[in-house]
């Protein structure tokens, strides 16, 4: 007898408590081996991959892409063998999955109609699959380019599928799969796909206000997800029902009470438009803030309204860098030494010689951590965010290790392979938009970090030396960001003092 089970949502990291399903690596009725990679999830940090913990097939996918899911939450029915649609529904009525697995898995429906999208409240996985009110007329609208005859091959479609397929008149033919047979995910794709939509049955079509509860909700069980939702909202936790796991409220209870109390809404009975009008939506398309983005959105919003930032700007004369650089490489060609390496570790040797900025800040307890090497970010700019990989104990590494180094943290980094340990931490960051042309600008601090350097463009200036000529040499703006609270502005200049000896001459950091 075939061994069915489910594979979660992984927690990578103390600090995980949801990813978002990017990418399924495995179709629907496909083998598998041990280790193989199944889907890519995006946590607050990073993209990364899931892989199977044992040999198997893929039965059914439950979550959808895109979705954004709490740690625990279903992704997907496995066995250790092949087996049919039929025994996977019998398995999952005698698992009592619909209730419990199922509901924490939170989906925001998007209902298409005519090319506009209409925003509908959230609601759980089991009413996806649920039947469809007899009121076609509010409740779906199939595009005349899908229907046809039902061709009611089971080779074709699963049994679920080619109810639907006969209740809404789909020709199946019309519809691709994304596995080798059609799914009731696949019709629903078809229908958005072509402009038309279908609304869970149970989803109400009017509502009435009720009053709700005043009385404290601290000791409700919820989701983190939930919780975060319903202080947002103005959502009492003591009005919501709770289907998750071990009688938890869930984000779709916190929405379908915002709903009930008419939360944003007028007080009087409303209806649901199907279809919104605007001005104009030729001119703008919208989508949703990753995961990392709403991380780095919520982080650095946190920082500048927490932190009292100030800031010192100095100028660097780059050309016994530059030359230091020039003759590295022609001694080691087959490491490219780039200008950011050697201020690295500039950077590492003034954090060193000024201790009182190598530092973290836990704003919760009130304490100062004070660190005996110099683990330094870098950060990185991709098409998906901002990303910090730290380098640890740069102090202590040479201008070929760092530049070896730093070479396979980029590379990881834009791959999606970074381990938690590679970028979480880091005692202080460096920011460098040089290579864009910018001269001069200010970066917002990294909490738990109290200071980050902003690096400008490296460019001929006309200065004046010491026989009060004025002669042009290769120079570049640094702007130091501190957070006020642990670090002193005079603190900040003497840092700035140090790393200008260290640049100006290289040699030092060899002493």
């Amino acid at each position: 007898m075939a061994n069915i089970y489910v594979i979660e949502v992984p927690k990578w990291g103390l600090t995980m408590e949801e990813g978002t399903l990017v990418k399924w690596l495995v179709s629907v009725d496909e083998s598998f081996h041990k280790g193989q990679e199944l889907c890519e999830i995006e946590t607050s940090k990073i993209i990364n991959v899931l892989e199977a913990s044992s040999d198997g097939v893929m039965c059914r996918f439950i979550a959808k892409i895109g979705e954004t899911l709490p740690v625990g939450a279903v992704l997907a029915v496995c066995a250790d063998q092949p087996v049919s649609e039929e025994e996977v529904d019998t398995w999952i009525k005698e698992q009592n999955i619909t209730s419990d697995l199922f509901c924490d898995t939170e989906i925001d429906i998007n209902i298409t109609q005519f090319g506009k999208d209409v925003e509908l409240n959230s609601v759980q996985s089991a009413d996806i699959h649920s039947s469809v009110t007899s009121d076609h007329s509010k409740s779906e609208y199939i595009p005349e380019i899908l229907k046809g005859a039902c061709n009611a091959d089971i080779n074709l479609a699963t049994p679920h599928a080619l109810k639907k397929a006969a209740q809404w008149g789909i020709d199946l033919r019309k519809v691709s799969p994304c596995g080798k047979r059609i799914s009731v995910a696949d019709l629903e794709n078809a229908i958005r796909n072509e402009g038309g939509y279908v609304i869970p049955f149970g989803y109400p079509l009017t509502r009435k206000a009720f009053s709700g509860s005043c009385g404290d909700d601290t000791d409700v069980p919820a989701t983190p997800v939930a919780r975060r939702l319903a202080k947002k909202l103005g959502v009492n936790l003591l009005d919501c029902r709770r289907t998750a796991k071990s009688s938890r409220v869930c984000k779709a209870d916190v929405e379908a009470a915002a709903y009930q109390l008419n939360i944003g809404q007028s007080t009087e009975s409303s209806t649901i438009p199907l279809c919104t009008e605007s001005s104009d939506h030729s001119y703008f398309t919208t989508e949703p803030l990753s995961a990392v983005r709403k991380t780095i959105a919520s982080r650095l919003q946190i920082s500048k309204q927490n932190a009292p930032h100030y800031r010192l700007t100095i100028e660097l004369n780059m050309e016994a860098l530059l030359n230091l650089k020039d003759k590295l490489n022609v001694t080691y060609p087959d490491i490219n030494i780039t200008v950011n390496d050697i201020l690295v570790k500039s950077v590492s040797q003034a954090l060193i010689k000024v201790p009182e900025l190598n530092i973290q800040f836990d704003e919760k307890q009130q304490l100062i951590r004070r660190f005996v090497h110099a683990d330094v970010a870098i950060a990185v700019a991709l098409p998906a965010g901002l990303f910090t990989p730290v380098l640890r104990s740069a102090d202590k590494k040479s201008i070929t290790e760092i530049a070896s180094e730093l070479h396979q943290l980029f590379n990881r980094t834009r791959a999606g392979n970074l381990q938690p340990e590679e970028y979480q931490g880091g005692t202080f960051c460096i920011s460098n938009l040089g290579m864009y042309g910018i001269q001069q600008f200010d970066a917002i601090i990294n909490p738990p970090q109290c200071a980050i350097l902003a690096v400008g463009t490296i460019e001929p200036r006309v200065v004046v030396n010491e026989n009060n000529e004025a002669i042009i040499k290769e120079m570049m703006t640094v702007s130091l960001s501190c957070d006020h609270r642990v670090i002193d502005g005079a603190t900040g200049a003497i840092f700035l003092q140090n790393l200008k000896k260290f640049v100006e001459m290289p040699e030092l950091m060899l002493a």
